[in-house]
């Protein structure tokens, strides 16, 4: 098993000291060696006028940070201006903002949770708070796995309520300091290290355990650090170094060994011990309803087009489970899928779903007819979860994506067409493929390509041409904004976008004369159909996909 060893800088409140921050960084990296991330907890931005312009110099590209850097949103009202939205995205060069809450994934495996600003008091909750929901769908998204242990690396502003107990008491104010809610998540999420800011004070606690003795198979500790502000004038420690190995590269025996000064679990005293007034954080329940929603049936008000025809995904129950010859099947439970934080147009189990678009669904992904299509067969293949970007995707997405792939291709060969495949990964929270067939007889595979190229570079941007195998999440880690195009020859095109990109590109390149010739439509708003028009045009895709598709047993 392939144990490698990252190398980490956690630090603490940074408001918007950039340029010493990045200077202490390469003074350490010249003493210790080059580490391979960042993580900045608490306020990263500054509300000054120095620190504002401090941060031009980076955004504008005149300094770049030496490594690559992640940091978490506002934490105050002052800072919010700096987070567009609330979903992550790379600021600048090296400088990625992780996002409102969720997991980030690393290609050596290595797994951080993080929930950026404080606690909302109140409804709605400010741009800089974080809600019960939030949690709760975090926490849902990473425990739905019978395979979860725990995450790497917690990320939080604020501090847990009552981490001290059971072990070495921190200088601040105990009555006030910490939320509970984050408590219950660092409970739930077992971190290996939780790194937190805000209170002005270092305090690096005694690791912990995540099992009761003698009646739970031993974990590994979690060990919890908060990191005073940066350059502070009491010189309290503000920079952590520490070298990890992922989880999941370790081996089981030495990822539970217990160091001689473990304590018990702070978060889990006994009822006569909770002194402290702490209420129930937050619940999980609310997020696990949705998942039933995934299960619709795509053959009704069809006339009887797919009589016959049994779904190959189990049903939730509700005596739905009985196949069509009345046999019993064994029943499975519904897969979880990643939920987003607030409306979402695309998560199939959202009520905004504009489900009479949907003509294929599997078991991660499914198929539908773009909004304001360029051509009649112009679909989107879509994750059913909440991901952003292909390079967020799980292996068993990915695999199904790629099967879907295959059977689109193999449904535009049989009508005499090519596929083209596009993903702006720049302004939009859910991943979207565009599909678009282009008639063989049309132009080559090799013009397509040409009027991609040839169009970047009338908007100044450089198309670069990747290696057929090269896998995406290589040159582009989460977080990274980017356009890419995948032709039918396997040749695939990368652009990652440096600030400003036109919303439209992928379509205006088809669109085009070079290509289809059908300039009118690059915009789909200026292709908008009627409900009825929609629901027809589905039920065509749907009927003449219908053998191609897998999700459906003959």
């Amino acid at each position: 098993m392939e144990e490698q060893t990252i190398r980490v800088l956690a630090c603490g409140d940074v408001e918007g000291r950039l340029n010493s921050l990045f200077s202490r960084v390469q003074s350490i990296q010249k003493k210790s060696g080059q580490f391979d991330l960042l993580l900045c907890v608490g306020e990263f931005f500054g509300a000054t006028p120095e620190a504002e312009a401090e941060w031009q110099q980076y955004k504008t590209g005149a300094k770049k940070a030496p490594i690559h850097t992640y940091i978490l949103g506002a934490a105050s009202q002052e800072t919010a201006k700096n987070f567009s939205n609330s979903d992550g995205c790379e600021l600048t060069e090296n400088i990625t903002y992780l996002g409102r809450r969720g997991v980030f994934t690393g290609a050596s495996g290595l797994q951080i949770a993080y929930v950026s600003g404080r606690e909302a008091l109140q409804e709605p909750a400010p741009a800089h708070c974080f809600t019960p929901k939030d949690l709760s769908a975090l926490v849902t998204a990473l425990t739905s796995s019978s395979k979860f242990r725990g995450v790497d690396i917690l990320l939080t502003s604020q501090w847990p309520r009552g981490v001290w107990h059971f072990g070495n008491t921190p200088e601040v104010n105990t009555k006030s300091c910490g939320s509970s809610s984050i408590a219950s998540l660092a409970d739930k999420l077992k971190p290996r290290y939780h790194f937190a800011a805000l209170e002005g004070a270092y305090y690096e606690r005694l690791p912990y355990r995540n099992h009761v003795v003698l009646q739970e198979n031993a974990q590994h500790v979690s060990r919890f650090i908060a990191l005073a502000p940066f350059n502070n004038p009491a010189k309290k420690k503000y920079v952590y170094a520490f070298n990890i190995i992922p989880m999941k590269n370790m081996d089981p025996a030495e990822l539970v060994k217990q160091p001689q000064d473990v304590t018990e679990n702070p978060y889990r005293r006994s009822g006569k011990d909770k002194t402290d007034g702490q209420k129930p954080a937050f619940s999980t329940t609310e997020e696990e309803e949705p998942a039933h929603q995934f299960f619709f049936d795509l053959s009704s008000k069809q006339g009887g087009a797919f009589r016959g025809h049994n779904r190959k995904r189990p049903s939730d129950g509700g005596g739905r489970g009985r196949d069509q010859q009345g046999g019993d099947r064994q029943l499975k439970q519904p897969r979880r899928h990643p939920q987003p934080t607030g409306p979402c147009w695309f998560c199939l189990a959202s009520p905004q779903v504009e489900k009479h678009l949907v003509f294929s669904i599997g078991t991660h992904c499914y198929l539908a007819l773009a909004k304001g299509p360029l051509t009649p067969r112009h679909v989107l293949i879509l994750p059913i979860g909440h991901y952003q970007s292909v390079v967020d995707l799980s292996s068993e997405v990915v695999e199904e994506m790629e099967k879907y792939k295959s059977a689109l291709r193999s449904f535009y060969k049989s009508r005499g067409e090519r596929w083209v495949l596009f993903e702006r990964n720049y302004r939009s929270q859910h991943l979207q493929l565009q599909i678009v067939p282009v008639p063989l007889d049309r132009c080559a595979t090799e013009d397509i390509k040409e009027a991609f190229m040839v169009q970047a570079q009338e908007q100044h941007m450089e198309l670069m041409e990747i290696p057929q195998h090269t896998d995406l999440k290589q040159i582009a880690p989460p977080g990274t904004p980017y356009f890419y195009v995948e032709l039918d020859s396997g040749e695939k095109l990368y652009y990652r976008i440096q600030k400003h990109f036109p919303l439209q590109f992928g379509r205006e390149v088809l669109a085009s004369e070079a290509v289809l010739n059908i300039p009118t439509r690059a915009d789909w708003k200026e292709c908008k159909q009627s409900r009825e028009e929609e629901e027809e045009g589905c039920k065509q895709l749907r009927d003449d996909f219908q053998s191609f598709d897998f999700a459906w047993d003959d």
